[in-house]
């Protein structure tokens, strides 16, 4: 394997069998193929295990991997993969979201022609059959630390990096609720800028279900990240709560 050109794909996986099939399907499809997907097992119950060993031996650039006893959740499972990852780029896909066939190589065009470390794109809401809404996310031109502290508009499954240019150290996500945003705001701190490619590569399916506790728990969750995470000050972390509020709910709309 080439590391020049090859895109890491780390893909967490916990009971996703429902999904996983077609989620490795939309890699496969990639216009772009020359790619790695490292799936990390993270205790799953179902038949997500044996789906995962057949499409390894259906794949021979599908490598396995499993969390550890006391290493369970997302963001362990991520770093997990992250680790072991061969490729110059890294990108992730949860194990229930869609990738459009052109989504790797017309970000990692993207990120060559900005010459960036950091990159994501616009994304469609789907339904729990990953039917797309019409509800589309726009990607910003270019989302500093500031900036991102307002708008949690970086989606995990549409991000791309570039490891010659970002060390592996930032990408690891610390064990937080909403260990992603926490992820892209530690790299942001650190002067890094992410640049966002206008076109919808991505779906993210979003089952209607337990749709108000979810949003009781993203308040909760960047509330905690603004005090805890980032350690802003009340008032610092009031401001930026207001735009985030106003700015979540004109995405849903």
């Amino acid at each position: 394997m080439e590391r020049e050109e090859t895109v890491s794909i780390v893909m967490p996986v916990f009971n996703a069998a429902p999904y996983l099939r077609e989620a490795v399907e939309s890699v496969r499809n990639q216009t772009w193929q020359d790619w790695e997907l490292l799936m990390v097992d993270d205790h799953s119950r179902d038949d997500s295990r044996r789906i995962m060993e057949e499409l390894a031996r259906e794949d021979g650039r599908i490598r396995l991997f499993s969390t550890g006893e006391g290493e369970k959740g997302a963001a362990n499972a991520r770093n997990l993969g992250t680790r072991h990852a061969a490729g110059r780029y890294l990108a992730f896909l949860d194990s229930d979201d869609l990738w459009m066939a052109e989504k790797l190589e017309k970000e990692l065009a993207f990120l060559r022609q900005k010459e960036a470390a950091f990159a994501f794109t616009s994304y469609e809401f789907g339904d729990e059959a990953a039917r797309g809404t019409g509800k589309v996310v726009r990607a910003p031109q270019c989302l500093t630390y500031q900036k991102a502290l307002s708008r949690t508009v970086i989606f995990t499954s549409t991000v791309l990096f570039d490891l010659e240019k970002i060390p592996k150290e930032l990408l690891y996500m610390p064990r937080v609720a909403s260990e992603d945003t926490a992820t892209w705001w530690q790299i942001l701190r650190a002067g890094y800028c992410a640049y966002g490619l206008e076109d919808t590569l991505t779906v993210y399916r979003r089952p209607q279900k337990s749709l108000s506790s979810n949003k009781l728990a993203a308040v909760s969750r960047i509330w905690n990240l603004y005090r805890r995470q980032e350690k802003l000050s009340l008032v610092r972390s009031a401001w930026h709560f207001c735009f985030w509020a106003l700015f979540a709910t004109l995405r849903r709309i």
